[in-house]
């Protein structure tokens, strides 16, 4: 494959470049919050979204049935790795998540209901996964949705629900049969966020972010807010996790750290000898340069692997996941490491090496390698999915 971009592909990443530049604004734009700057939690973001989808951007891989344009992925790709290198809003779950599997199992009533909401950037979404007993592993899920009548009653608790505070609607899974297998079980249900037994509280990430906790207390569900066929859900969940890995963790903020990194080795000097020219560090910084361009073409290749093929390549977005998130972490530590003490300064230190952005960096790439499915389970991903080794269990 050609890892080079074609001329229509810079033509339209100049495009992006210039919609940027005359939409810039320090409230919208935030590389400081690391991967965390996707999120559309303020006024200002949410206006950013909406001159996102005047361009028409954010259907570019949707059909044109469902009122996208039937375009490339790749396009998808360049656009979210534009927004992310300025520390922008990207074109969010909404799209990818729940648009994607709306287009592919939603009802009629689902997709004319949310679908033009997504693609005007008049709705945002939580994501309800993760719980107490279940982080990485979904399939562990516990919140139980009993039938009642004509829909259903949820009870129980989701923990890391980053959205919580601010979305619209919560995409939940939740286990609809107790006495199915692990893997089965599970349906998923879109639920208002402003429901009365609905209650948040706030956890705050080590990065001093916020995430949230949401308890269930006999929360009821109409059977028409239920996506896609009973118990089948955690299939659902499994292929859009394969996108959210991917779309999460978006390259231009990991080089970003390394150039930030390069710029102090450039520029400082230590006992009275530039950084630069210290053999050690020289050779540390090669190394992270020659692994980020493996991580930019792991990207790329996932994004070309999912245009070839009926299905989201899973193996693919797990090693582009475990090498993008692990390679940030490292590219941290070497950071802690060259800057010396003063790396431990908090973000916003004005008279501190890198303004606090190495404190920042360290503890958001630990989050990262967690958030979408940890290491651990990529690596399991991999080995059994790709290799075709034997389970451990």
């Amino acid at each position: 494959m050609d890892f080079e971009f074609s001329e229509d592909e810079n033509r339209f990443l100049r495009e992006v470049d210039q919609f940027l530049k005359d939409n810039h604004d320090p409230q919208v734009m935030d590389v400081t919050r690391e991967n965390m700057a996707q999120v559309c939690d303020t006024p200002e973001r949410r206006a950013f979204m909406k001159k996102l989808a005047a361009r028409g951007w954010l259907g570019i891989t949707w059909p044109k049935a469902c009122g996208g344009q039937d375009g490339e992925g790749f396009y998808e790709y360049l656009l979210n790795e534009k927004l992310s290198s300025v520390g922008a809003p990207q074109i969010g779950k909404g799209v990818g998540i729940i648009g994607k599997t709306l287009i592919r199992v939603g009802s009629e009533k689902l997709k004319q209901e949310f679908l033009p909401k997504i693609l005007d950037a008049n709705v945002e979404f939580a994501v309800g996964y993760s719980e107490p007993s279940a982080g990485s592993d979904s399939a562990a899920m516990r919140l139980k949705a009993e039938r009642q009548g004509d829909g259903w009653v949820l009870n129980g608790q989701k923990v890391f629900t980053t959205s919580a505070h601010f979305a619209d609607w919560y995409w939940v899974g939740a286990r609809t049969d107790p006495d199915a297998p692990k893997h089965h079980g599970i349906s998923l249900f879109l639920i208002p966020m402003n429901d009365p037994g609905l209650t948040i509280h706030p956890m705050y990430t080590m990065g001093n972010e916020r995430t949230n906790a949401v308890f269930f207390d006999n929360v009821f569900v109409h059977d028409d807010y239920r996506v896609g066929e009973l118990n089948k859900g955690f299939q659902y969940i499994a292929e859009a996790l394969d996108i959210e890995r991917f779309t999460m963790f978006t390259f231009s903020p990991i080089r970003g750290r390394l150039e930030l990194l390069c710029d102090h080795v450039k520029n400082t000097t230590r006992d009275g000898k530039p950084l630069r020219e210290d053999p050690v560090i020289r050779q540390r910084i090669a190394q992270l340069a020659t692994e980020c361009e493996v991580a930019r073409v792991l990207g790329v290749k996932f994004v070309d692997a999912a245009l070839n093929s009926s299905k989201t390549p899973t193996a693919e977005a797990s090693e582009y996941k475990l090498y993008a998130t692990e390679l940030s972490r490292r590219i941290a530590d070497a950071t802690m490491d060259i800057v010396g003490p003063g790396a431990q300064l908090a973000l916003g230190t004005a008279d501190g090496p890198l303004k606090g952005r190495s404190e920042s960096c360290y503890t958001y790439t630990v989050i990262d390698t967690i958030g979408g499915g940890s290491s651990e389970v990529q690596k399991n991903i991999i080995a059994t999915r790709k290799l075709g080794l034997p389970r451990n269990f």
